[in-house]
């Protein structure tokens, strides 16, 4: 199954739909690993991961939107002629966005939700922090957003081996040209209620990206709160999901 691109982090013979996981700017498929557990027993887990991290580390990272959605495309193949959904977190909301709407203009299968979090409605010029700055402004970036272990960044050599990967993740999402091109299917938006940059009001214009219905649903914390409150965030994402596949 796509072996370097998803991790199945559970088997659900009687699944339903299966929702593919992608991961925010410096992260990995390791951020859902507690996921199966809290999602509903018919939704099967697959995280993608991406080059330039853990078991791809030695693998370059991509730089551009375009290359790595096509590529993904190919490698997901398999797994999208039956049910799916997206979720993506920050960077990784992008990436699952540029997903479906690259699917949808092959004539591929669509996600049956798109779920998005941690990343501003794409059509606000909100600068991406970070991916032009020196080194040690990127550091200090990613200490303030809390998406490093404090292992990590207190481990200088460790920090700098990972700086390339965050450093190409993040131009991926800020050079990422944004043109109108709504989706069919509906959109969930989950907002921290403490997050900076994207802030439950900027989540709100993940609306105009779908053609369908759309929802934003606020949660305590900050920019990664579903680190902190997973239950209720998997809670609403079967509960829309099953919404999704019910009949008619």
């Amino acid at each position: 199954m796509s072996g370097r691109w998803l991790r199945r982090l559970a088997v659900r013979p009687d699944r339903r739909a299966r929702l593919l996981c992608f991961h925010h700017a410096g992260g990995s498929a390791a951020a859902f690993a507690g996921w199966p557990a809290l999602l509903a027993d018919d939704v099967e887990t697959l995280a993608v991961q991406l080059p330039g991290r853990e078991d791809r580390f030695a693998e370059p990272p991509y730089t551009a939107m375009a290359p790595l959605v096509t590529d993904l495309v190919d490698a997901l193949a398999p797994v999208l002629a039956e049910p799916f959904a997206c979720y993506g977190h920050s960077m990784g909301a992008r990436v699952a966005f540029a997903l479906a709407r690259e699917l949808t203009a092959q004539g591929h299968r669509g996600p049956e939700v798109l779920f998005v979090a941690g990343s501003p409605g794409p059509s606000l010029p909100v600068a991406v922090p970070g991916w032009d700055r020196t080194d040690d402004e990127l550091v200090e970036y990613v200490r303030g957003t809390g998406g490093v272990p404090p292992a990590v960044l207190a481990d200088r050599e460790l920090l700098t081996t990972m700086l390339a990967t965050i450093r190409a993740d993040l131009t991926v999402v800020a050079t990422w040209p944004y043109r109108p091109a709504p989706l069919r299917c509906p959109v969930r938006a989950f907002a921290g209620a403490s997050d900076g940059y994207a802030s439950p009001e900027r989540m709100r214009a993940w609306r105009s990206e779908t053609e369908s219905s759309f929802a934003l649903k606020v949660l305590p914390g900050g920019h990664f709160f579903p680190r902190d409150e997973p239950a209720r965030l998997l809670a609403a994402v079967s509960h829309e999901l099953r919404g999704a596949l019910a009949p008619g």
